[in-house]
């Protein structure tokens, strides 16, 4: 059994968390994670009161956090409050200055995970209280920004040892496997979050046919793009943009925002109707790299116990 920081912090089995991936990381997925002896995590999204409260209840008694895009909880704080309420085992906060809610969840008594994609926000998600900060790497699916998680983990890891040695450290973005997890510790790190791997599931809400193109793709056929919050009318500040797995649609307007602009109205309706049917073809998932050595999908408690006892074996190995 590998035991660090986080699994003491947390109460865990495993140094694992399961990344609060939007619509994917649902009740089901975040419950099957904690019961295995991670960290499970419904993914807040944007802000859909009435799904996040759906995934709680499907996530019975088993105890799960809940992670919000923070630049889309400033427009509706309300919600935390509705999530607090829910008495989750953490909370998880990505993409924005997490500064206006960290009172409340200290308030609470609740550990406070603030994911970082810079050195300079892992500094600020420091200063204003984060218990734990998630380094992450552009490997990752979904959102993020440019660094490397094999760079930017040990460089917040010296800063940490250097400035706030009580606070804990997460690497994410090419975790897939046991691999990534013992890298992870060696880094520096004290656990991983994991997003692509549980996103290919049985648990996961997502599109068989969108697994399956997972399956069939490898990680060079992951491209970080725009197109996605373009057609989708969402509107992300310009720091970040995602990692998706490339397709005809990805491939025609990736070049072209202004195009897909020009012609969003029926892109976005034939987009959202190929998401609801799976048509990998148009709709794209998000999935990161990691997807070269997705080959399967599985219960989640499979994939994390693979996932460490790999590293076990890896971390015990004397090298010659």
């Amino acid at each position: 059994m590998i035991q660090t920081r986080l699994t003491k912090k947390l109460g865990l089995r495993h140094p694992i968390i399961q990344a609060p991936m939007a619509f994917a990381a649902g009740g089901r997925l975040a419950s099957a994670v904690s019961k295995a002896g991670g960290l499970g995590l419904i993914g807040g999204a944007y802000g859909d009161e009435e799904w996040i409260s759906d995934q709680f209840d499907a996530a019975g008694d088993e105890q799960v956090g809940c992670g919000f895009i923070t630049w889309s909880l400033k427009e509706m704080p309300q919600l935390l409050d509705r999530v607090m309420e829910r008495k989750p085992s953490a909370v998880f906060l990505s993409f924005g200055n997490p500064a206006q809610f960290v009172e409340q969840i200290k308030t609470a008594n609740l550990p406070l995970i603030c994911q970082i994609q810079t050195l300079r926000d892992a500094k600020h998600a420091i200063d204003v209280g984060a218990d734990i900060i998630v380094a992450q790497g552009a490997e990752a699916g979904g959102h993020g920004e440019k660094r490397a998680t094999f760079t930017l983990v040990p460089e917040v890891a010296d800063y940490i040892s250097a400035h706030a040695p009580d606070t804990l450290l997460c690497a994410a973005g090419g975790v897939g496997d046991g691999r990534g997890l013992a890298a992870a510790l060696m880094l520096g790190a004290d656990g991983v979050l994991v997003g692509s791997r549980f996103w290919a599931s049985k648990e996961a809400l997502v599109h068989p046919n969108m697994l399956q193109a997972a399956i069939d793709a490898n990680g060079d056929e992951t491209v970080r793009t725009n197109v996605v919050d373009v057609v989708r009318k969402i509107k992300w500040p310009e720091r970040y943009d995602a990692r998706i797995l490339r397709n005809g649609f990805a491939d025609k307007w990736h070049d072209d925002i202004d195009g897909l602009t020009a012609n969003l109205e029926a892109e976005s309706e034939n987009w959202a109707e190929a998401l609801t049917v799976g048509q990998a073809s148009i709709a794209n998932a998000f999935v990161g790299e990691v997807a070269g050595i997705i080959r399967d999908i599985k219960p989640a408690s499979e994939i994390l116990s693979d996932i460490v006892c790999e590293a076990e074996v890896l971390l015990k190995h004397e090298w010659k």
